[in-house]
């Protein structure tokens, strides 16, 4: 749900509008220095990030957006957008992976965002993939919400009905309009989806094409208040780190962009062994090793990159 924001780089036109947008942008340090640390590829990465924090939801909220009553701060959406000399890739890992979280042993890669915040999740996912993160950036449940109501809704079609009670979702076969609430509801189902997590980060990818449609619209981009508001409800719900300024997330909408219209590549990391359960963590997924190895070798070196079996 974090790249839903993002793609504010599609609107986000204009002089006035860029320095608007540039005093909005807050800010975290989410990119600390570690002994060890990747060297630095070809190319930009960018970890982007949907938190499940509902330590700013109302009883009423949590309740509307069936996220539970408890604190914990974890990940629903952990993935990786390089760009380069070449079209844009976009890697999901899975909140399930089952990889070496430092100081805290092998567990699901979302865990260290609960561990330690967005500087372990960071130094987690370099440590995964070999890839130095150069920007970071993130948005909690509500501010995904609000956006998609922002926008007057998103549309999106399904294959085949998708009932999930523990997420809220209950959707026919075919194409509808949903707001921010069912949105939400839509992309965090995957209890009742037999491709659990794997299915859940394909939607995510689905929903944010949507949403770059949505902003790229003649609607948006030509109402001006409308253009506003949408621009100002993205930007309160995202953060980045320290390091980024607007020119940046420029760029990383535009690449966003790219890849919701085609131009690019997305993909979910190679696992070859999903539901594995693994005693005091549950069920996990383990990644292709291999896979993952030659996936990221081409990202680091700014390659086209292969495709993992797992759109």
């Amino acid at each position: 749900m974090t790249l839903l924001v993002l793609v504010v780089a599609v609107v986000a036109v204009g002089a006035w509008l860029y320095v608007s947008a540039g005093r909005q942008l807050r800010h975290m340090d989410a990119l600390g220095d570690y002994p060890g640390r990747p060297s630095a590829g070809r190319g930009t990465n960018w970890l982007l990030i949907g938190s499940d924090s509902r330590t700013a939801l109302t009883p009423q909220q949590r309740r509307d957006l069936h996220v539970g009553n408890n604190d914990v701060r974890n990940t629903d959406t952990i993935m990786v957008l390089h760009y380069g000399d070449h079209g844009p890739s976009l890697v999901s890992l899975p909140r399930d992976s089952y990889v070496p979280i430092p100081g805290h042993g092998s567990r699901k890669i979302n865990e260290a965002f609960a561990d330690g915040g967005p500087q372990l999740l960071t130094r987690t996912v370099e440590q995964a993939t070999g890839l130095r993160i150069d920007h970071y950036a993130e948005v909690n449940f509500l501010g995904f919400v609000k956006v998609v109501d922002a926008l007057d809704g998103v549309r999106l079609c399904l294959d085949k009905p998708l009932r999930d009670e523990r997420s809220g979702a209950d959707f026919p076969a075919g194409c509808r309009r949903m707001n921010g609430t069912q949105a939400l509801a839509y992309v965090r189902a995957r209890y009742a989806d037999p491709e659990g997590d794997l299915g859940r980060v394909k939607r995510q990818r689905q929903l944010l094409g949507a949403v770059a449609d949505e902003m790229a619209s003649p609607d948006v981009l030509l109402d001006p208040t409308r253009l506003q508001r949408v621009l100002d409800t993205s930007l309160a719900a995202l953060t980045v780190d320290d390091g980024t300024d607007m020119a940046r997330v420029l760029d990383m909408g535009w690449s966003m962009k790219q890849i919701a219209g085609g131009e690019g590549s997305a993909t979910t990391v190679p696992v070859t062994r999903p539901g594995v359960m693994v005693s005091g963590v549950g069920s996990v997924l383990q990644w292709d090793q291999p896979g993952a190895r030659r996936l990221f070798q081409a990202l680091r070196a700014d390659d086209r990159t292969p495709t993992s079996g797992n759109k």
